[in-house]
């Protein structure tokens, strides 16, 4: 499974493990990494000194490239990027802010970058910034999303049209033959996160993980989008965060509703009534907990037989 994507990071699998906060520890990056994938630590919920110790154990754990992944809206991202550069960290993924701002800084260090975007318009700013690759992240995604709510299906083949580097399809993605679908729409690979959330090596809580397996059609959505739009599921938080709005909420009364540290009591200490619960639409289609490294290769089992059957359809 050779293409740009797999040359560019030096994996096997076109399959990058998204770096979801409060899930996407060392444990699963390097679990990731060593199945064939790209693993990344998602630091967007580590203190300095935890994503030091989290890259010094994924160093450890596996030989394989992995990355890390960090919102550039983080408060001690000076930080964050020493430690990377002075630890070798030879991946960065950037999200939720301007490219232009690390991308020069990480590649002169030898660094290879790749922003996330949710529309044309910051693709196309993200390749003049000159990143490496660039993540294409559907409304169907979990966790921070792009206000204008263009899904999958139509922002690939959109971004494809705009960008010359290679392209990372993302959201709603949870099986091989998604990621076949991504990938004939223009995608060189994939981004997944929410199939990775139910797996043994996330540090995300085993009752959120249970939550995850349990979700139905139609039970997550997108919310909160005067503060920063985030895709939930619906539990009393959520139906609490619906309430306001009816009574005529203002973007204060939110902030106040959302407080600190909400996102952490439900996904990471396992508050399923007053956390913030982050998924995607496709938990609808997860249905067990698995280690990494068997979600992995069910991956690329079920793109294997999508793309045979695809081969022998008959129309």
């Amino acid at each position: 499974m050779q293409n740009r994507i797999t040359s560019l990071f030096g994996i096997e699998y076109p399959i990058i493990q998204a770096g979801m906060i409060w899930a996407s520890g060392w444990r699963l990056a390097s679990a990731v990494s060593n199945a064939g994938g790209l693993g990344l630590i998602g630091a967007g919920s580590m203190y300095p000194q935890v994503l030091r110790e989290h890259i010094q154990k994924c160093q450890q754990a596996t030989d394989k490239p992995f990355g890390v992944n960090i919102p550039m809206l983080y408060p001690d991202i000076e930080q964050l990027m020493e430690i990377i550069v002075e630890l070798g960290v030879k991946i960065v993924f950037t999200s939720a802010g301007n490219p232009r701002t690390w991308t020069a800084h990480l590649k002169e260090q030898g660094i290879t970058v790749v922003h996330v975007v949710s529309s044309v318009k910051f693709a196309k700013k993200a390749e003049e910034a000159g990143v490496d690759a660039i993540v294409a992240e559907g409304f169907e995604a979990g966790g921070h999303n792009g206000r204008n709510e263009t899904t999958t299906l139509t922002l690939i083949p959109s971004v494809k049209e705009h960008i010359t580097v290679p392209l990372i399809a993302a959201g709603g993605i949870g099986t091989g033959a998604a990621m076949l679908a991504a990938m004939v729409l223009g995608a060189d690979g994939v981004q997944i996160g929410s199939r990775f959330v139910a797996s043994h090596e996330a540090s995300s809580h085993n009752s959120f993980k249970q939550l995850v397996v349990e979700a139905g059609e139609g039970d997550t959505q997108l919310t909160l989008k005067e503060l920063a739009p985030v895709r939930l599921l619906k539990n009393k938080f959520y139906q609490d965060i619906q309430t306001a709005y009816e009574q005529g909420a203002g973007i204060d009364e939110l902030k106040a509703l959302l407080g600190r540290a909400r996102a952490k009591k439900g996904m990471f200490e396992g508050d399923m009534e007053e956390g913030e619960l982050e998924i995607g639409q496709v938990a609808s289609l997860i249905h067990d907990i698995l280690p990494a490294s068997q979600i992995v290769e069910n991956l690329v089992n079920e793109f294997e037989a999508a793309r045979n059957a695809a081969a022998n359809m008959k129309i």
